[in-house]
């Protein structure tokens, strides 16, 4: 028996056209309504970042479907909307380790000062002076699943202490319970935690307030989590600091005062956006679908 599978890229076909028993078909996400006359046979659909709206109706018309492989780790956009009886599997494992990278570089960038010498450069000025050094700085990580252990495996060679937490107590990772203790005790927070009802404004103005003077607050999951508003507060008292790669809201419009904020870096949520992402997010997806035509669980799955 084959396999229908959808999805919405040439990558997608040409990634799983070499696997036995399963055969893609392509869909525009963009226009997915109405879709091509195989998907009423479709088990699965591959899903980008993007269109939820227009997928999620798309799924009504998809009596066979039962799972929803995304090319995100984040699933904040689907659980709770798929249609009753649908699994959910991410990407889990593909863009951890570009994720890692981005917040080390930022780490580094404010550290060792480079958004004031890039704009000494751009007025011409050569003005030396010594920095801060990420050597010895205690960061404490938030979310201990791919994107966290990608990241002290990044900042440990440079000396830095790293402290995991994660929602229960395990060997090597300090519990949630423990978090309002250990804030205070760490130069920087990065955040990679997923997003959802029990994580939205996590990072509120009891939890900044806990951070010490000059803390760093980094992150590299979603806006949502943290509180624009408290976070602000903080950054134009001169506080603390931060980076930032996701915002509330997002796209962050023009005029926002996030923007002007001092203290703050901010990129455009690209922290997995490197060369190869789309190659390593298909690869990861091809192994969970095989799995599934195999009949087995997909080992990314996250909701059966």
């Amino acid at each position: 028996m084959t396999l229908r599978v959808l999805v919405p890229d040439e990558e997608g076909v040409a990634a799983l056209s070499g696997t036995d028993g399963i055969r893609p078909v392509r869909y525009d996400p963009a226009e997915p309504l109405p879709l091509p006359p195989e998907a009423r046979d479709a088990e699965v659909m591959v899903v980008p970042p993007a269109y939820a709206g227009r997928l999620l109706a798309a799924m009504r018309e998809m009596p066979a479907l039962r799972l929803v492989q995304t090319l995100s780790a984040g699933t904040d956009r689907w659980e709770g909307r798929l249609p009753e009886g649908v699994a959910l599997s991410n990407a889990r494992g593909a863009h951890g380790g570009s994720t890692a990278e981005w917040a080390a570089a930022v780490l580094l960038s404010i550290y060792r000062d480079l958004p004031r010498y890039a704009s000494d450069q751009a007025a011409g000025r050569w003005r030396p002076r010594a920095s801060d050094t990420l050597d010895g700085k205690r960061v404490l990580i938030l979310g201990a699943g791919d994107l966290g252990t990608s990241l002290r495996a990044r900042l440990e060679p440079f000396g830095t202490r790293v402290t995991m937490v994660a929602r229960r107590r395990r060997p090597g990772v300090r519990g949630a319970g423990e978090l309002p203790a250990l804030l205070g005790g760490h130069d920087a927070v990065v955040v990679m935690v997923p997003c959802n009802d029990s994580t939205r404004h996590m990072v509120d103005a009891a939890f900044l307030s806990r951070m010490p003077d000059g803390a760093v607050l980094v992150n590299a999951a979603r806006g949502p989590i943290v509180d624009t508003d408290a976070l602000l507060a903080e950054l134009r008292s001169g506080r603390l600091r931060a980076a930032l790669d996701v915002t509330d809201p997002e796209p962050l419009p023009a005029g926002h005062p996030l923007w002007h904020a001092p203290g703050v870096l901010i990129t455009p949520h690209v922290g997995g956006n490197t060369a190869g992402a789309a190659e390593r997010a298909w690869q990861v997806a091809a192994g969970q679908i095989a799995q599934y035509a195999a009949g087995k669980q997909p080992g990314n799955l996250v909701i059966a």
